[in-house]
């Protein structure tokens, strides 16, 4: 039996800590989207891609794929299978199941034999209360023991280059001069990695709100003073020509062009792009990324490449419109290109 197409959202969302104290408008926007979007299913668990979100929402592919870690990682609400593709909302069960009728536990059952990765029927039943949905949850999960024998199998299969922080020191202790030295090599691995961890959190840039009476970001990029003018320069060029004073996270994203981009002059090429915007009255973050992405993919790296090919670009069209021809292609760069990601 097929379930109405609605979804239910509580008054009692806004009143919610998470939501109120640490979401930003686009966290609220994102949320409520994974809580009612047309492919949310009656048990809380979906198959959605990335590119299926942006085109949605209305935002970048980059955009989605920061918004699902933040929501993953820092606010804990969600899980992600990215082979499947499948979607688990943490708090489904507080926020709709409190019906167990006859039609609601067909629709649930019948939903719960299409979930590929049974891990998220169980991550979706703990916040579960009414006790017959959560029997029928329980019923699709794996048993206890299965997920034992899981995590040893992992555990032997362990290799001298795996990530894990932990490796199994017992099945290490070998009295012998080999098993000594593996167990030295990797102290050294391990070692290593956490060193190139610390160098990566370095580089990125963040902004962090100043705790006195001044309300205006203050712009930290840790480990590298010298970029800390960049970081300013970007955000004051933000902040004076009606891009967005309180958008954050499109501050940090437009960050990141400093430091993941191929530009030889990342800053300086950064602030064309965003005077560009400007001049077209396109003050948003996809607009600006799109010129970005378009003189990369170009291979124009510095701001004298890109003025250089602007002069060829209307010579071209001069020469064109004089001789009734179309401007060549290759002298054409779509800047809304980033739009419809």
């Amino acid at each position: 039996m097929k379930m109405a197409k609605y979804r239910m959202v509580w008054t009692s969302f806004w009143d919610n800590p998470i939501v109120l104290e640490e979401m930003t408008p686009e966290d609220k926007y994102f949320y409520l989207y994974l809580l009612t979007g047309p492919r949310t299913t009656q048990t809380g668990i979906y198959q959605i891609t990335k590119k299926q979100i942006a085109f949605e929402l209305g935002y970048s592919i980059d955009s989605v794929q920061l918004l699902m870690d933040r929501f993953i990682h820092h606010h804990k609400l969600i899980r992600y299978n990215p082979e499947t593709r499948e979607l688990a909302i943490k708090n489904w069960g507080t926020e709709n199941l409190h019906k167990c009728g006859k039609a609601v536990m067909d629709c649930i059952m019948k939903e719960l034999k299409d979930v590929k990765d049974t891990s998220l029927i169980q991550y979706v039943a703990e916040s579960i209360e009414k006790e017959e949905i959560l029997h029928l949850y329980e019923s699709f999960c794996e048993p206890e023991k299965s997920h034992k024998e899981e995590d040893n199998q992992y555990e032997e299969n362990i290799s001298e280059e795996s990530e894990c922080e932990e490796t199994d020191e017992a099945s290490l202790q070998h009295f012998t001069i080999r098993g000594e030295k593996q167990k030295e090599k990797q102290k050294e691995n391990k070692k290593e990695k956490q060193q190139q961890k610390e160098k990566q959190k370095a580089l990125a840039p963040t902004i962090e709100e100043e705790q006195d009476l001044d309300t205006t970001p203050s712009i930290v990029v840790q480990g590298h003073t010298e970029q800390t003018d960049d970081v300013k320069e970007i955000i004051e060029f933000w902040d004076n020509n009606g891009f967005g004073l309180s958008n954050i996270n499109a501050k940090e994203q437009l960050l990141l062009w400093l430091i993941n981009s191929s530009f030889l002059q990342p800053k300086a090429v950064i602030l064309k792009a965003m005077a560009i915007a400007c001049s077209n009255n396109q003050r948003r973050l996809n607009y600006v990324a799109g010129i970005l992405r378009n003189w990369e993919n170009e291979s124009l790296l510095t701001v004298e490449e890109i003025e250089a090919y602007d002069v060829q670009y209307h010579k071209k069209t001069a020469e064109s419109c004089s001789a009734g021809r179309d401007v060549p292609r290759e002298f054409v760069l779509d800047i809304t290109a980033g739009e419809e990601e």
